[in-house]
């Protein structure tokens, strides 16, 4: 038996982090598939769950433990400059670099999501839920601008996936602690806090409320989601 003793290992993403990453990362796709398709049911309930998922994920980088809430990884331009000069400290999560560009991914995100709650199609007969409080030749303008930017959600994705494979190939694990939460401690870091059960319940119950509320087109109009 050698004498090592084994890497030790902190909690870094939590359940709730992970699970909101896999599951944007397999329904952007699906929108993109199910829009392409013109299964138009399917990409309004892929849409709305991502719209869950975002508020979620906005909630829980305020409430959240581990490396989940934006402090761990939204830093100042001073701290951006000196990572890229390779003068910056050890962090919990994100790099400051990695965490403005985790930043820009969901913001893309949530324009094009906002976007496809006004959009609607040419013939009229396909609108998002909040497409009644625009007229008819707007909600096509934003329709138009709403397939126009997810070529830029698609640019920050490609990034993203460069970047992950950039720092795997530099030997720094970032998928595999987004898979199992947890990864090697970096010296001089403490073990995050883990957030209660009860901020995670009444977090995901917002969540789910506030999307739900508008894709009912902010409760004026029932049927919404029919």
């Amino acid at each position: 038996m050698s004498g090592e003793a084994a890497p030790q290992t902190i909690l870094l993403w939590d359940l709730p982090t992970r699970l909101v990453h896999w599951l944007i990362a397999l329904l952007v796709p699906f929108s993109w598939w199910s829009a392409t398709h013109e299964h138009l049911p399917w990409h309004r309930l892929s849409g709305y769950t991502i719209l869950a998922l975002l508020i979620f994920r906005l909630i829980w980088g305020f409430v959240g433990g581990g490396g989940a809430r934006f402090s761990t990884f939204l830093r100042g331009p001073g701290a951006v400059i000196a990572y890229v000069r390779r003068r910056g400290a050890a962090f919990l999560s994100h790099n400051p670099l990695g965490g403005w560009s985790v930043a820009a991914m969901l913001a893309a995100l949530t324009l094009q999501v906002s976007l496809g709650l006004f959009s609607v199609d040419e013939d009229g007969l396909e609108a998002g839920p909040l497409s009644k409080f625009v007229s008819f030749d707007v909600g096509r303008s934003i329709a138009r601008i709403h397939h126009l930017t997810f070529w830029l959600l698609l640019a920050l994705i490609a990034l993203h996936l460069g970047a992950v494979a950039f720092y795997e190939l530099r030997g720094s694990r970032l998928t595999l602690p987004m898979v199992t939460g947890r990864a090697a401690r970096a010296a001089g870091l403490a073990e995050p806090r883990r957030a209660p059960l009860i901020a995670f319940l009444l977090a995901a119950a917002a969540a789910a409320a506030i999307a739900w509320f508008i894709a009912q087109g902010l409760g004026l109009r029932a049927g919404a989601l029919s």
